[in-house]
């Protein structure tokens, strides 16, 4: 297929490799002698297997499958981007292969994927186009269809773009071609400049007092004060706890048009301002949320959480649920102090539609800050997502 179209592929497939259970009986080889792995395989224009990757983050259900005896960190290179990098699935919430990767420089990701849509903050199009923001990469992300693992949304995402496609329950399951024409991000390429793309504004800042001016180029951060950190302003008092995929948030609830609320999870900290805009008479409950700590279920992983979330109904119970559509727009500056500079930002309004955020502020002492305004449709999820890599076996 990749020489009769002269193009590059990639393909997720199952490798069968041999493994020494006589000479080296300590090795993780199984008892019959084979490791099978989750695999991607790469074929160049001329049909030449040029690299070969083993997914190294099994998830729960690949009991099939064998962890490589060593993670590996696998790239290709191609005459017309560069070079790219591999990753399989549940490998993108792990440092290794993923972020080892973008620390060597790899800006450009590919990622065959067997995605479980996971609401609020894990559906597969808004963690693919986050991942793209918090990591300032290029991702292609291809996801398997298949509605009853509740598994779809694929896409080709850029720090400035995405072009992505989110099939409805009760769709034909079918695939889509999605093609996308993105700037080369390999920074050793020497084919074309990426410093006039435009679009998401980003800042980021050597002190925590620097402001963005003279990076903006819209009026709705222009000329601004900076924020109130959330360290400076006390935590609401009307707080609850409550799950967000077995995790407990700690949350206040938005009972105004706007205003300014702060949550606190321990001494993780996450602020808001926001404008509410409803929409006709519909009656929704917002909250803001906050969590730090590990993940515990279908994997185990460190985080710092700042969310705001359309609630399921009009309890307080229910924040924290899957929703899937909304009807109240959102004018807002959400903010935290991380421990991690890895913060994966996202706003995912009704049906599974994706927002660029209009902002984005690192500041050296780890406040990021995120801002949006002029929705297309009503929003379900904005979030910054902190993956504390540095804790994950504590």
């Amino acid at each position: 297929m990749a020489r009769r179209n002269n193009l590059y592929l990639v393909a997720n497939m199952a490798d069968l490799q041999p493994c020494p259970l006589k000479t080296d009986p300590s090795s993780s080889c199984p008892s019959d002698g084979r490791w099978q792995f989750n695999t991607n395989v790469v074929f160049r224009s001329d049909g030449l297997l040029v690299a070969r990757y083993h997914k190294n983050n099994l998830y729960l259900f690949e009991p099939h499958f064998d962890t490589p005896p060593q993670p590996e960190i696998i790239t290709f290179d191609t005459p017309f981007a560069g070079r790219f990098g591999l990753m399989i699935c549940f490998d993108i919430l792990f440092h290794k292969p993923t972020v080892a990767l973008v620390e060597k420089g790899v800006r450009q990701l590919i990622f065959p994927t067997a995605w479980m849509n996971l609401l609020p903050l894990l559906d597969s199009v808004q963690f693919q186009q986050a991942f793209s923001l918090g990591a300032n990469v290029t991702l292609l992300a291809a996801n398997l269809r298949k509605d009853q693992y509740n598994m779809r949304g694929s896409g080709i995402y850029t720090p400035f773009s995405a072009t992505y496609h989110h099939a409805q329950k009760g769709d034909p399951e079918e695939g889509r071609l999605l093609v996308a024409r993105v700037p080369v991000l390999d920074p050793l390429w020497v084919g074309q400049s990426v410093t006039t793309e435009e679009g998401l504004v980003r800042s980021e800042s050597t002190s925590s007092t620097a402001t963005d001016s003279g990076v903006c180029h819209q009026e709705s951060c222009s000329d601004s004060p900076p924020p109130e950190t959330a360290s400076l302003v006390p935590p609401s008092s009307a707080t609850f706890i409550s799950s967000i995929d077995h995790d407990p948030f700690t949350f206040v609830l938005l009972n105004e048009t706007e205003g300014k609320v702060n949550v606190c999870n321990g001494t993780f900290c996450c602020h808001l301002q926001y404008r509410r805009l409803p929409q006709g008479d519909s009656k929704e409950l917002y909250a803001l949320g906050a969590f730090a700590g590990t993940h515990t279920m279908d994997g185990r992983y460190a985080l710092q959480v700042c969310a705001l979330v359309r609630c399921a109904g009009l309890d307080a119970s229910s924040c924290g649920q899957e929703v899937e559509e909304a009807e109240s727009k959102m004018d807002f500056l959400l903010e935290g102090k991380f421990g991690s500079r890895y913060v994966y930002p996202s706003v995912l309004a009704s049906k599974m539609v994706l927002e660029q955020p209009e902002h984005l502020e690192t500041a050296a002492d780890g406040r990021v800050t995120m801002k949006h305004s002029n929705m297309t449709g009503g929003l379900v999820t904005a979030c910054l997502y902190g993956r504390m890599y540095h804790l994950d076996n504590e």
